[in-house]
């Protein structure tokens, strides 16, 4: 139709691009070429009163593509609002801000070029909501008219806002507290003379053998025989004077020692607290020893 303005938004590119408002020509076409890095696009048409329905295209390069809008003649009560939503400071697209009219359902999201659009609007004066965290929240008036798109450009005005703040609380157990896990632990990590282990860090990787998991330190590995379940702890920075290239931690249950190998004594569900030291100098006074030369692991039943 002679005098009718096709609008076409670029949807999918990663550069900020007004939409096109071109007028038709006398046969109701209108020709345009596509930017490179576009591959998709929403286009309608206008004419007075009426609008087309919006249609979705899609772009490929070097493909031509027709679309045909029809204008629909009966009164048309709505209007469509388009716009675009930047950083008033830095002027770069703002994606994901919510975007909505005040007391009325239509919600919108920016894209990531800060692009939005909100249809099928009856007519009348409304309060546009714009809202992104970390930005100040943005109304502003604006008036749909009949069969009209009306274009909106937002600036939003970075404000940071104060976060609740995010608690986590954990229970302590009360059969490490009396042994004093909690306090070797507190110390122990805080000057780095051991590696300590609670239930929450074995769930959490849930070992099919503890022994497993206490090798992961830099220095121990295990020495396993035939069957699975018999592996002994050894620290492989103290070897001198052993012929398997490792010397045998000392490993105590509950404070029992029990030799070099927890897994035939303990699985790992039945554990609440495990404690690693490399050497008998990093070692608490309750495990000294002749037997701790080679280090200690030190492991507590729930």
């Amino acid at each position: 139709m002679l005098g009718a303005i096709v609008v076409l938004r670029w949807t999918d590119t990663d550069r900020g691009r007004r939409p096109v408002r071109e007028e038709a020509g006398p046969d109701g076409s209108l020709s345009l070429c596509a930017p490179p890095d576009a591959r998709q696009a929403t286009v309608w048409a206008e004419f007075g009163d009426m609008s087309s329905e919006e249609a979705v295209i899609t772009i490929e390069a070097g493909t031509l593509r027709q679309v045909e809008l029809r204008l629909r003649s009966g009164p048309v009560s709505t209007g469509r609002l388009i716009g675009q939503v930047r950083d008033a400071r830095t002027k770069r697209p703002v994606n994901a801000a919510a975007v909505s009219l005040v007391g009325r359902s239509e919600m919108g999201a920016t894209n990531r070029q800060g692009g939005f659009v909100l249809s099928g609007v009856p007519v009348g004066v409304y309060e546009l909501s714009v809202r992104h965290l970390g930005y100040a929240p943005l109304t502003h008036p604006v008036w749909v008219s009949r069969g009209i798109t009306t274009e909106i450009e937002v600036g939003l005005v970075p404000d940071p806002v104060e976060m609740e703040p995010i608690v986590a609380t954990t229970t302590r157990s009360r059969r490490l507290e009396v042994k004093g896990f909690y306090e070797r632990k507190y110390w122990g990590e805080l000057v780095g003379t051991g590696t300590f282990y609670t239930a929450d860090d074995i769930d959490r990787r849930r070992p099919a053998l503890i022994s497993h998991m206490i090798a992961d330190g830099p220095g121990i590995r295990l020495e396993c025989g035939l069957r699975a379940r018999s592996c002994n702890i050894v620290n492989t920075r103290l070897s001198a004077g052993f012929s398997s290239g490792g010397c045998p931690m000392s490993v105590y249950v509950d404070g029992m020692a029990v030799g070099s190998n927890v897994d035939e004594m303990v699985s790992p569900v039945e554990i609440a607290g495990v404690e690693i030291y490399r050497g008998a100098a990093s070692a608490p006074g309750e495990f000294a020893g002749s037997d701790s030369r080679c280090g200690v692991v030190a492991v507590w039943t729930k």
